[in-house]
């Protein structure tokens, strides 16, 4: 005789709009019954569901839904409208730079590492162009270094030269099936002075990627953890939120470059020049235009306005890996970081970490996936 499990609808229902999956779908048609309590799941029926929906099997037990809240302060809110539930994706990926971070700071200690001066060096209050400089000059980050290459990939590099996990993704560790929502968030920041985290949402554009960069570095360097959207221009933006924005744009766009560099004209070719030239948005450009007082109100909003439907159209064609080639290794690598990999791998070849941890680590089951990205780091 079949079991059915006493589970209440509300919290398979609560669980449906969590995961944001569709009840109605084709391929779990019993999932609707089950909300609208017209229907009650087996045991195993319900740890498919569980699955499914990326929630804990014990909380479906629960009398009402729990209150889940990001494990960092939450910047996104907008005013007084607070954000709404985050999902599983987001959660998951917070949990999981913490346990990596958790890994590397253990890891520093014990090689004796210094702790790291920049972090909490300064707060929100101090001038975001004296933060900036402060930045510039310990990345070496320069309009012209950037413009040797992969401007992104120079930044990351550079950030991680100092100390800093760097992870860029767009999905859940591994999981193809999981993608990151660019609307949920652009970027987060895990401060701590021996192993401080950027994780940056890879969905976005590139452009966007290396501001969400240095909008996350200045949170490190103000010793603040932060989730973020990197609103340009909300009226409800976080206070610390709109300090970030303004180290980071100066931070990309220096104040006394952009002077010398623009000519006066705001038109379309004028700006895209600008935007080679500092490798980001034309928004980011605008706005530094109109910030410096190079761009009159009514100009910058036109302009503004316009830039904005036209980056929506053009939206699509900077997706999460495009610049890898589709190649693995590179992807999975810029997913975990390239010195967080480094630090496990050379750990593990050292007799510090077991393989089988740092497979779990690194997000792989096979070694020869473990040898090739040494080969890859120059650790093998």
């Amino acid at each position: 005789m079949v079991t059915h499990v006493p589970v209440r609808p509300e919290m398979i229902g609560w669980a449906l709009e969590r995961s944001r999956m569709d009840p109605e779908s084709a391929k779990y048609p019993q999932f609707r019954r089950w909300a609208d309590g017209d229907e009650a799941p087996t045991f195993r029926q319900l740890e498919t569901f569980a699955r499914a929906a990326h929630v804990p099997l014990g909380y479906l037990f629960l009398p009402r839904p729990p209150r889940e809240e990001v494990p960092i302060p939450d910047l996104r809110t907008i005013g007084d409208a607070g954000v709404r539930q985050p999902s599983p994706e987001l959660l998951d990926t917070i949990h999981l730079a913490q346990r990596r971070q958790d890994w590397f700071r253990d890891h520093t200690r014990d090689r004796g590492q210094p702790e790291l001066p920049f972090v909490g060096s300064v707060d929100a209050d101090t001038d975001p162009l004296a933060v900036a400089a402060a930045i510039r000059s310990r990345l070496g980050f320069t309009v012209e270094t950037r413009r040797r290459g992969d401007a992104l990939r120079t930044a990351i590099d550079l950030v991680e030269g100092l100390g800093v996990l760097v992870m860029v993704s767009g999905i859940v560790g591994s999981d193809t099936h999981r993608k990151l929502a660019i609307d949920e968030f652009r970027g987060f920041s895990l401060t701590d002075r021996r192993a401080p985290v950027v994780f940056v949402n890879g969905v976005d554009a590139k452009t966007a990627q290396l501001f969400t960069l240095m909008h996350e570095l200045a949170h490190v360097w103000a010793g603040r953890s932060a989730l973020s959207d990197v609103e340009l221009d909300s009226p409800g933006v976080h206070a610390e939120e709109r300090w970030a924005n303004a180290v980071a744009a100066e931070v990309l766009v220096p104040r006394a470059d952009l002077e010398q560099a623009f000519e006066g004209d705001a038109g379309l070719s004028s700006i895209e020049l600008l935007t080679a030239r500092y490798r980001v948005s034309a928004l980011v450009v605008l706005h530094r235009l109109f910030d410096t007082g190079l761009l009159p109100w009514d100009e910058f909003r036109q302009r503004y306005l316009a830039e904005e439907a036209r980056g929506r159209e053009l939206a699509d064609l900077e997706v999460d890996g495009r610049s890898d080639g589709g190649n693995y290794y590179n992807t999975h690598l810029r997913h975990i970081g390239h010195a967080f990999a480094r630090g496990v791998i050379v750990d593990t070849l050292e007799g510090r970490t077991l393989y089988r941890d740092a497979f779990r680590l690194l997000g792989t089951r096979k070694h020869a996936t473990f040898t090739e990205m040494a080969e890859r780091l120059g650790v093998a």
